[in-house]
């Protein structure tokens, strides 16, 4: 069992397992969790968690949060309320690792898109789950996932029929609330019919979170032609831990365009695998982190051109302050059938201190002999030319910085396609370096101070 041993949530978990195997839930979990058994929890001596330590995580006092029913919570807002404005979505939130729901756990649209608890969803549309469920998930992938195929059963499952486009996005909050240290797995399927089309947006956040351990397995199934939108946003509290594991399939011509963002987070990894299935399929990967004081935060990017005339694009983006640290692993893998390969991989990073790491690596690995592929990655700090250039205009040094910082950060940004998001999120990111990563002071305009700004003129020197 390697270094489960000396964890103390391992006999907690063992007796999860034995309880949690009722007849009304998806077979294979038993094999999971003795693949978990096998595999233990990752840790540094693996190649791909080199740069992420749980151990010390691992060794808290955690309280495992078993994904029951659906719970039915009549005021909803009092959880959780989008202050994004003019921002309408369909919305569903997982809150301490439970679904919770309105009215129903299931709800079926007009169009026929089916949207809910998955647990529910298992029981009362096993036809439209049973198909795809697990079909994406590698258990042996690492210790992680393993565990989540064993345990998870709360969690949002969307189906869009073919041919529909889903006109408003439909967003799920993942959202701790407690102060009991909970350890919580869950589970998302998301199916995406032939030509049909999908907004999702992934929120992670945190109100009262003391310590957490969130592990969360997705799964996206792209039939031919379907197009998915998505976007993860991330801002946690600094003593939670976030693994988030998701995995896409995109058949004949289908498009995804995936975009990442972490604000803050104890210690957070994203792990994403794309497979391009078929024939013409299109992946864009994108991602922005920002991350001060001792955070951490890990990307871990594998695309696998299965077929030819596939395209993929990576660009991933990170502002490190203080002591904090980051990873970034980018694999494109070609196999010998997929000719007419386009890929692309940057991975860039600045460092405001001496103290502030980053460990990156892109990473070719082509079987084809016809392709266009590339990948690169740099570290370093700001500019100190275009910070000249800027003071010469009368702008102070640390407005200066911040510009820098922002418009770099903007690269990311403005490939959200969602007007409201992406305003909101640009406010986001400016807030996040304006208050953390750069003070402004020394500016008269004190952006961040909310009392309001008195100008004292002396009217006789007028």
């Amino acid at each position: 069992m390697h270094n489960n041993i000396k964890y103390p949530i391992l006999e907690t978990l063992k007796e999860a397992s034995k309880l949690d195997q009722s007849h009304d839930m998806w077979p294979g979990r038993d094999n999971a969790f003795h693949s978990f058994l096998s595999q233990g929890f990752p840790h540094k001596k693996l190649e791909k968690w080199r740069n992420t330590d749980l151990s010390e995580f691992l060794e808290k006092d955690y309280q495992y949060i078993p994904n029951t029913d659906p719970i039915s919570e009549s005021d909803i807002n009092s959880i959780f309320h989008c202050e994004i404005h003019n921002f309408e979505t369909y919305l569903f939130t997982l809150h301490n690792g439970a679904y919770v729901y309105k009215q129903s756990p299931i709800t079926t649209l007009d169009n026929g898109v089916v949207i809910g608890s998955l647990r529910s969803a298992w029981e009362s549309h096993n036809d439209l789950v049973k198909p795809y469920l697990n079909e994406l998930t590698e258990n042996m992938l690492n210790g992680m996932v393993s565990l989540n195929s064993a345990l998870a059963t709360a969690g949002l499952f969307v189906y869009v029929p073919d041919n529909v486009k889903v006109e408003k996005p439909v967003q799920l909050v993942n959202m701790i609330n407690t102060d009991k240290n909970p350890f919580i797995q869950a589970k998302n399927l998301i199916v995406v019919g032939k030509n049909a089309e999908l907004t999702f947006v992934q929120c992670d956040d945190s109100v009262n979170d003391q310590d957490s351990f969130m592990n969360v397995v997705s799964e996206f199934h792209l039939k031919e032609g379907a197009k998915l939108d998505h976007y993860k946003l991330q801002n946690k509290e600094l003593s939670s831990v976030l693994i988030n594991t998701s995995f896409f399939s995109l058949k004949k011509d289908s498009k995804l365009k995936t975009n990442t963002i972490t604000l803050n987070g104890g210690n957070i990894r994203n792990e994403t695998i794309v497979n391009l299935d078929g024939e013409g399929a299109e992946a864009d990967i994108f991602g922005l982190y920002l991350a001060d004081k001792t955070q951490h935060i890990d990307n871990q990017v594998l695309v696998r051109h299965n077929a030819a005339n596939c395209y993929s694009n990576e660009l991933f983006k990170g502002i490190l302050d203080d002591e904090a640290s980051a990873a970034f692993n980018g694999h494109i893998l070609v196999q010998p059938e997929a000719q007419k390969t386009n890929a692309f991989q940057n991975n860039k990073n600045i460092l405001l201190t001496d103290t502030a790491q980053v460990a990156t690596k892109p990473f070719l690995e082509i079987y084809a002999d016809d392709v266009k592929c590339s990948h690169g990655a740099t570290v370093g700090q700001l500019d100190e030319d275009a910070l000249f250039y800027l003071k010469q205009r009368g702008i102070c040094d640390l407005n200066a910085k911040m510009l820098l910082m922002y418009a770099f950060a903007e690269d990311i940004i403005r490939h959200i396609s969602i007007p409201s998001l992406h305003d909101s999120t640009s406010d986001m990111v400016s807030r996040r370096l304006k208050g953390e990563l750069s003070a402004c002071n020394q500016c008269v305009l004190h952006c961040n101070d909310q009392k309001p700004m008195e100008f004292d003129i002396d009217l006789s020197k007028i």
